[in-house]
């Protein structure tokens, strides 16, 4: 779905928040919002120092793949190709498979949305909330469709969950201190990496980046940019992250017991009552249709180098995508192990994919004569080196989880 490049200024702010709100709102899924409430739930306030080190690795693998792909002018998978011939394709295919596991849960979050604001079947809520996306994509302009909305539902739900929070009265103080001397730093490793790829993982690698392609903002002259809304958007998450973070840690603290079978539901529902659930509601549904359009549109940009039609066809390429995730869930429901071994899978395309960037950030023949900082690719190999161990400790638990 690429777009005819706009260099004018306006044409050039509007890209570069397109491809900032893509990767920071549609980071913010269903699985972050309960991801956040259950962790915070288990550590307490020390979760807090989870939060800020996820925040920073985050920061410096985001740093590293939008700048190397701005300046290369490539996408992530021809960049990996470059440096390992084939390593692209099996990025791709591992995306790909993990953004329709992924669209599964987003179109049924975006289905228990609808029903905790109206009671409307999710089933049937969530082919309404598919239509809409598809919608967005059949517009004229549909790239600026997409950034409009993640924008405006980005919006909604960060003004919810910060008038949650207000109402919870969290611990601010407690928790700003273990943010910095946490009780246990050690138990926070696990946290910490499935924080790192959840935000940072799977498509969202590289939604921004390759949006910044596709708009044309590539290329040395525009580094600076690049490095300042990428930091911005990841400051975003972190910043969403935390408002949850706190409303959960002030229901906790309060002696309130999450809800495990919707433990963010519940957060809202101890801050505001029976409202509260309709709200969370509202939150759910933004999320989940956020995430949706991320997946779909990013997972469709990897699908470019398997033949040269799907980037002229690209919109439909993005509706296909969003049908079939629709037709599998409302079609057999969500089969769980599928989903959880596609997820795991998908652990794999952050230290993979990071790595190759990295090499290729050292090749004049990729980058030209720009110069990646040192210290970028030193923070990258360390983060790619946590990720693999990561990695590792997941596949352990798929497999037990398999056999079992």
């Amino acid at each position: 779905m690429a777009e005819a490049p706009n260099h004018s200024a306006s044409g050039k702010r509007s890209a570069l928040r397109g491809a900032m709100s893509l990767m920071a709102i549609s980071a913010v899924g269903p699985a972050f919002l309960t991801q956040t409430t259950v962790f915070t739930q288990q550590y307490l306030a020390s979760f807090a120092f989870a939060i800020l080190v996820s925040v920073l690795i985050d920061i410096a693998v985001q740093l590293n793949v939008w700048r190397i792909i701005s300046v290369s002018r490539l996408r992530g998978q021809d960049i990996a190709n470059r440096v390992f011939p084939g390593a692209g394709h099996l990025i791709a295919v591992l995306i790909v498979l993990g953004g329709v596991a992924f669209n599964i849960g987003n179109i049924a979050g975006a289905g228990l949305g609808l029903n905790a604001m109206f009671g409307i079947d999710p089933v049937f809520g969530s082919a309404i909330s598919a239509a809409l996306v598809i919608a967005i994509f059949l517009v004229r302009n549909a790239t600026r469709a997409m950034d409009l909305v993640i924008q405006l539902m980005g919006l909604v739900m960060l003004v919810m969950i910060v008038y949650a929070m207000l109402l919870t009265r969290p611990p601010v103080l407690e928790a700003l201190h273990q943010a910095f001397v946490p009780e246990a730093p050690w138990l926070l490793f696990l946290p910490i990496v499935t924080l790192v790829g959840g935000t940072v993982g799977g498509y969202i690698t590289f939604a921004g980046g390759h949006r910044l392609v596709d708009a044309g903002i590539t290329g040395v002259e525009h580094v600076r940019d690049v490095t300042r809304i990428a930091v911005t958007g990841i400051l975003i998450t972190g910043v969403i992250r935390v408002c949850i973070f706190l409303a959960a840690l002030g229901v906790v603290t309060a002696g309130h017991l999450l809800d495990a079978s919707n433990p963010a539901a519940s957060v809202f529902g101890y801050a505001l009552g029976d409202i509260g659930y309709r709200l969370f509601g509202l939150v759910l549904f933004c999320a989940a249709l956020t995430s949706v359009i991320g997946a779909a549109y990013t997972s469709t940009t990897f699908m470019y180098s398997w033949h040269r039609l799907i980037q002229p066809y690209s919109r439909w390429a993005v509706i296909a995508f969003i049908l079939i995730s629709t037709a599998i869930y409302t079609g057999i429901g969500r089969p769980v192990k599928i989903l959880v071994a596609a997820g795991a899978l998908n652990a794999l395309v952050l230290p993979l994919a990071l790595a190759c960037l990295l090499v290729a950030a050292t090749r004049r023949e990729i980058v030209g004569d720009y110069r990646h900082p040192r210290w970028m690719l030193v923070i990258g190999w360390i983060t790619a080196a946590l990720m693999v161990i990561g990695v590792v400790l997941a596949f352990q638990s798929l497999i037990t989880y398999l056999q079992s």
